[in-house]
């Protein structure tokens, strides 16, 4: 008996719709097998279980990274690194985060030969940490510089007043719980914060100053908030040469590494179990064609930050 239009058509839609699945079950078998291999085989499966060059990528916001300095500590003690280049493209952030991956890479630095290799940008306590390493290079067209330290916080006094709210506070003193974005700050507030702010300006400079051998005032000069592209950087010892990748191969090749190692990428283990890591979501979803799993969305925005607290090192909060 012939067959009606309509079930010709349902019949297509159908065989499609067995076709999607079908595909898409491969494909997840598939990420699975990968995934699956990488957990069972580890390092032999990354290429970290020979002699290699360590790559750690630093990116977006600084903030106080547990994952990212213990991935460092691991380098530091792994035997098969031989030299490790820092890759950064940051705006800043907190001035502790920067401070303690910083301190970090100082730990590393005096183990094995460290590059910072800047991206499009590496500014404020991005920066901060580029000197943490024994020689930089950036593009010529990349961003460098923005030293300094900040607080910022709004006023909504105005706002309150047009709403017809009122703030009730009672506190031990009159600085406690200072600048308060409910109430204009007085004079009082502002001299505390300004103190706050240079003690911790003098610290930075006094790295920069420092790590790249020059006199204070000569800091200082360059410690004005200017940013500076890579040609501009170089001329006022802020790097050290202009390149990529290959260029900081070269200057490690002049520490005795060999420059035929393998560059791998050191990336967050995220731990958790084969099942349900972050790793295996990213490769599944990678294969689907469907967004990084691995990034939390609102730092993949920018949006985090709108939610840095206290003193930030960065050139645009």
């Amino acid at each position: 008996m012939a067959l009606r239009a309509d079930d010709l058509i349902d019949r297509r839609r159908l065989r499609r719709k067995l076709t999607f699945w079908r595909v898409a079950a491969l494909v997840v078998a598939a990420a699975g097998l990968i995934a699956l291999s990488t957990w069972i085989y580890g390092d032999d499966f990354t290429g970290t279980a020979v002699d290699h060059i360590a790559k750690v990528k630093i990116e977006g916001t600084i903030t106080e990274d547990e994952d990212l300095i213990k991935r460092l500590d691991d380098i530091r003690q792994s035997s098969r690194v031989k030299a490790v280049i820092l890759s950064i493209d940051s705006p800043g952030g907190t001035t502790v985060g920067g401070e303690s991956i910083y301190e970090e890479v100082r730990k590393l630095a005096a183990e094995k030969p460290v590059v910072a290799e800047v991206g499009t940008l590496a500014a404020s306590a991005g920066y901060m940490i580029a000197t943490g390493a024994d020689h930089i290079v950036a593009r010529k067209s990349s961003i460098v510089g923005s030293i300094g330290v900040l607080i910022q916080y709004p006023d909504v006094s105005g706002l309150m007043d047009k709403l017809g709210i009122k703030l009730e506070e009672v506190k031990s003193s009159p600085l406690k719980a200072s600048p308060s974005p409910f109430k204009p700050t007085n004079d009082d507030e502002r001299t505390m914060v300004r103190k706050l702010i240079l003690d911790s300006y003098d610290w930075f400079v006094g790295i920069v100053a420092e790590r790249r051998n020059m006199t204070k005032p000569e800091a200082l000069a360059l410690a004005d908030g200017s940013i500076f592209t890579g040609r501009q950087a170089l001329a006022n010892k802020l790097i050290d040469a202009v390149g990529g990748e290959t260029e900081a191969i070269d200057w490690l090749a002049t520490k005795g590494v060999d420059a035929k190692l393998k560059v791998v990428e050191w990336k967050d283990t995220e731990s958790g179990g084969f099942l349900f890591s972050k790793a295996m979501a990213r490769t599944i979803g990678s294969a689907l064609g469907l967004p990084d799993y691995g990034g939390d969305i609102i730092h993949e925005l920018g949006a985090d930050r709108l939610f840095l607290d206290g003193l930030v090192s960065v050139w645009h909060p």
